[in-house]
């Protein structure tokens, strides 16, 4: 059943995807979406109304409407974590989605605006902040801290007692060892293995594959 209403601030596919998992596994009803009035291109999205942002106030007051940023990672999650700040400003209770297929242990508090979606496993201990993105499939190992406005992409393992700060991307099938600081603003690309601490902006890259010279119809596979 429906009990509260709900506008996603965004207009791309991260908006869609957000509008799609509150509406189908949550108690909120997405009644439309808003963004900047520079970005007000069109009409409607997803067949609901997109509102401006600076009217947001006015047309849809904090008292009777929440709302959820739906932005993604663009320049190490900087927009979003404005999108953030602005939104808390004016008055608006920022809800989490968590997957009702994710299996979320800990008991620790949580901050807001997270977006946690279907086959994350958050262990006991962990310690999650605000304003964070885990897409499908990551580990989250027990005592693990997290803190604001970080885009964990799916497939990541990060291991027991490590501590991640602000404004991170972490790639796809990227792994942490246990015990590690990962700075701030670290980029970590797909397929990455961090075995220790990270400095504020350091940017990882994994080794990548090498072009062997034979086609594959000229290797016999055992």
């Amino acid at each position: 059943m429906k009990t509260k209403k709900l506008l996603i601030i965004g207009n791309t596919s991260n908006a869609k995807l957000a509008h799609y998992y509150f509406d189908t596994d949550s108690s909120y009803e997405v009644v439309g979406f808003s963004v900047d009035r520079a970005y007000l291109n069109e009409p409607e999205f997803c067949g609901l109304k997109v509102y401006a942002l600076e009217d947001l106030v006015k047309t849809h007051p904090p008292s009777d409407y929440d709302v959820f940023i739906g932005i993604g990672y663009s320049k190490m999650n900087k927009i979003r974590e404005e999108k953030y700040h602005a939104l808390k400003s004016m008055g608006y209770h920022l809800p989490n989605y968590i997957s009702s297929n994710c299996n979320f242990l800990t008991h620790e508090p949580i901050g807001d605006n997270n977006l946690i979606l279907e086959d994350n496993t958050i262990q006991p201990f962990v310690k999650i902040g605000s304003n964070n993105v885990f897409w499908s499939g990551n580990h989250i190992g027990h005592d693990v801290e997290i803190g604001n406005h970080n885009f964990i992409s799916s497939h990541v393992v990060i291991s027991g007692f490590t501590k991640i700060g602000n404004n991170v991307f972490f790639g796809v099938n990227s792994t942490f060892r246990d015990a590690i600081n990962i700075g701030d603003a670290t980029l970590v690309a797909a397929g990455a293995v961090i075995m220790k601490d990270t400095q504020a902006g350091e940017v990882h890259l994994p080794a990548r594959s090498t072009l062997f010279n034979k086609k594959s119809n000229e290797i016999e596979i055992s």
